[in-house]
């Protein structure tokens, strides 16, 4: 595991002079295909990544949550009976205060705990670090105060911090992810029947992520008003969500164009989702390129979510030896690119489109070359 756990340890004890109890590991995510789906209740094919965010605990019997952040030398106090959100910030506290909140608007009985955090995790790129921290601290809490909870209800409640305490109305999909992850697969999450399947990944492909270097935060970026487009569409469309629609309805229908393009993206995406499930499981490289293509066209032109800089990621890598398939990947605005390469093409794909980039751009995108990892874990310390 690339954090140094003993580190961790480590600073646990010289915040709080004593040892910790627990370590929650929560992965990051990236998702395979099927992007802004999840909050119209469609498909989506993530796999967790082998980036994480950890979080030693220790119990306390007076009410009292103490939490510091390693990746941000900053702390946080609060009482788990009046959880309250930190001025003016969205920053990490209010995921922790937040899933405390969670926890307990569930009626499940939260304990004071102290709490040291760090991870590996790129932060602001698009691979899930909020939703990793949130299912890394309600691994924390619900271990430190005893509580019983299966992983698919964990998170769920995660999703519920995040959008009602956070303030972010994300999907299901990295909370998700994050939880539940399977060394090896992806997950194929039906986000209505909140029911996942695993996917294998073929052998000999890697997963290579690509920074841009153009961070963002969901909540200052268009991402909500997506999700408020897609919600008229569906209304337009006279259907719940736009799960429901086809393509069929799209053709007749008498709505803004802004609209109709929105809604066109998530009816063929979801489509998209399915046949690559199909194209992993028997190794199909073509179809999963031309896949990936597609989705990666459809968020550019119809979803409107990509960037210069995304754009010219994929396009470089699209044409680079050993490639299988590129597109980007999260909820756009900046982030990052996913890239399926054969194993043996890395290393020169790596350095190629670095230096491609940024030529282009003037700037360096990192380079994480993942495996599909487990979900979340919880050790004693």
């Amino acid at each position: 595991m690339p954090i140094d756990l003993e580190s961790l340890r480590s600073a646990f004890e010289e915040t709080y002079s004593r040892r910790p109890e627990i370590v929650s590991t929560a992965p990051g995510r990236v998702n395979l295909i099927g992007e802004h789906t999840d909050y119209n209740e469609g498909l989506v094919l993530p796999c967790a990544i082998d980036r994480y965010v950890c979080a030693a605990a220790a119990v306390r019997d007076d009410g009292l949550i103490r939490a510091k952040s390693l990746d941000y030398d900053q702390c946080d106090e609060f009482r788990v009976d009046s959880v309250r959100r930190f001025p003016g910030s969205r920053g990490w506290r209010d995921y922790v205060r937040g899933v405390a909140w969670a926890l307990q608007d569930e009626q499940l009985a939260v304990r004071g705990a102290d709490l040291v955090i760090a991870g590996d995790l790129p932060q602001g790129a698009g691979l899930s670090s909020s939703a990793a921290l949130e299912v890394a601290v309600a691994g924390a809490l619900s271990r430190v105060s005893a509580i019983e909870i299966d992983r698919k209800r964990l998170a769920l409640i995660c999703q519920k911090a995040e959008h009602r305490f956070v303030g972010v109305n994300c999907g299901i999909m990295d909370q998700f992810a994050s939880a539940l992850g399977i060394e090896g697969h992806a997950l194929l999450i039906d986000c209505r029947e909140l029911s996942v399947e695993p996917v294998a990944l073929p052998k000999g492909i890697s997963i290579v992520i690509l920074d841009s270097k153009v961070e963002r935060k969901l909540s200052d970026t268009a991402y909500n008003r997506r999700r408020e487009e897609c919600d008229e569409a569906a209304s337009a469309l006279g259907v719940g969500s736009l799960r429901a629609a086809t393509p069929e309805s799209l053709e007749i229908a008498k709505m803004d164009p802004v609209l109709v393009r929105r809604a066109r993206h998530v009816i063929t995406e979801n489509g998209r989702v399915t046949a690559m499930a199909v194209a992993l499981g028997v190794g199909d490289q073509a179809a999963i390129g031309v896949l990936m293509t597609e989705s990666h066209k459809s968020l550019r032109d119809d979803f409107e979510v990509s960037t210069p800089q995304l754009d010219a990621l994929v396009e470089i890598a699209a044409r680079m030896p050993g490639v299988i398939g590129a597109r980007m990947t999260g909820a756009g605005f900046g982030g990052c690119t996913v890239n399926l390469v054969e194993r043996d093409a890395v290393a020169g794909f790596a350095e190629a489109v670095v230096a491609d980039y940024e030529g282009r751009t003037g700037l360096r995108a990192d380079v994480h070359v993942c495996r599909a990892s487990d979900g979340l874990r919880v050790t004693d310390a």
